[in-house]
């Protein structure tokens, strides 16, 4: 399972039962089960069935093997496990959990995201909390006392994400989003309540405030800044969704997309065609990012380069014959993580899978 792309259809079904029984390496099996994602919906019954027996027992320590592939599918039965695991602080522990839990039902899941949150607002393992509320965007709105109490404390570049993808719900949160943008102030942390120095997500708080106002300007104006400074790749993304309103950066984005590190450079081709529609310049240098050799490593930006390559469609046609590549391999791509491998292979796999659709069909010829 962890080495093969397209196991048998009945592997999954083996990895089921092996760890909804009581094999003495019953938890091997849980390990992979817990990476099924959307695999495991044909066997949620089995999975709730066991994961009920499992609750019967209150020192079971690893019902979140069972918990989180049962919410990976959406499976509302996976909420009385998931309430336990938060009496025992093991629920938000891991960003890894973030992709499973943001597939739950949003009505059922924000109770208890709420409450952890309001423990503690800086607790070590909000940020998994707010990966979920980001990923859920405005569905998160009721959720807003919580995240603005982080906002002030050492997630506060977590909060301001999630603030940004709710958008103008979040609006009570503008004047301090807009403090923390020019430096006028700053949270604490996360190395200290010491005030010295710029905060690292003043670009993130610009975008945010952004998007909870409409009003473009505030930071337009802290990215140009960054820009003249020479500190350009940090903004690119920022730039990119402002699209056509940040026309007057193109020169200094094409400049970028000659700059000598592989993640600017393809950050530089997407913002470009995102700000002009001109996709000439941008697909060759994104097509160089995609190695049809790349083993998966997270150092390059290769599925980065690839989601914008189905972005910008047929005009990225050139781009077909490496991506089929690189979908057809029938062995897993990673580096041997065997507790994320399937997962981070299953999301490689969506976007060349998604980017290819974007692309549209092969000419003929």
């Amino acid at each position: 399972m962890l080495r093969l792309r397209r196991p048998s259809p009945a592997a999954w079904g083996t990895i089921v039962e092996a760890a909804c029984g009581d094999a003495e390496d019953y938890w091997r099996a849980r390990d992979v089960l817990v990476q099924a994602g959307r695999a495991a919906a044909p066997y949620a019954d089995r999975i709730a069935a066991r994961l009920d027996d499992l609750l019967r027992d209150p020192h079971d320590y690893l019902i979140g093997q069972l918990a989180f592939p049962l919410a990976g599918v959406g499976d509302v039965r996976a909420m009385p496990a998931l309430h336990r695991l938060a009496v025992r602080e093991r629920l938000w522990r891991e960003r890894s959990n973030a992709p499973a839990l943001a597939v739950m039902p949003a009505a059922e899941l924000l109770p208890l995201l709420r409450r952890d949150l309001g423990v503690d607002a800086a607790a070590g393992g909000n940020a998994c909390a707010l990966d979920v509320l980001a990923a859920w965007g405005p569905a998160a709105a009721p959720a807003l006392p919580e995240v603005m109490a982080c906002l002030e404390g050492p997630y506060a570049y977590d909060a301001a994400r999630v603030l940004g993808r709710i958008g103008p719900p979040a609006a009570a949160a503008a004047g301090r989003l807009a403090e923390f943008a020019t430096g006028s102030s700053r949270p604490p942390g996360p190395y200290g309540p010491d005030p010295r120095g710029s905060w690292y997500g003043v670009r993130m708080a610009a975008w945010a405030h952004w998007r909870v106002t409409g009003d473009d300007s505030p930071a337009l104006r802290i990215y140009a800044a960054d820009l003249d400074s020479g500190l350009g790749s940090r903004v690119l993304p920022y730039l990119a969704d402002f699209g056509p309103a940040a026309a007057r950066h193109t020169g200094a984005v094409r400049a970028l997309m000659d700059s000598p590190g592989a993640w600017a450079r393809v950050a530089a081709a997407h913002a470009w065609w995102r700000i002009t529609g001109d996709p000439e310049p941008a697909v060759p240098v994104l097509l160089a990012a995609v190695d049809p050799e790349w083993d998966g490593h997270i150092a390059y930006p290769t599925p980065r380069a690839v989601r914008h390559l189905g972005e910008i469609g047929a005009p990225a046609a050139a781009a077909e014959p490496v991506l089929t590549r690189l979908l057809e391999r029938e062995t897993r791509l990673g580096h041997g993580w065997e507790r994320i491998r399937i997962l981070a292979d299953d999301a490689v796999t969506r976007t060349l899978t998604e980017a290819l659709a974007g692309i549209g069909p092969r000419s003929p010829g």
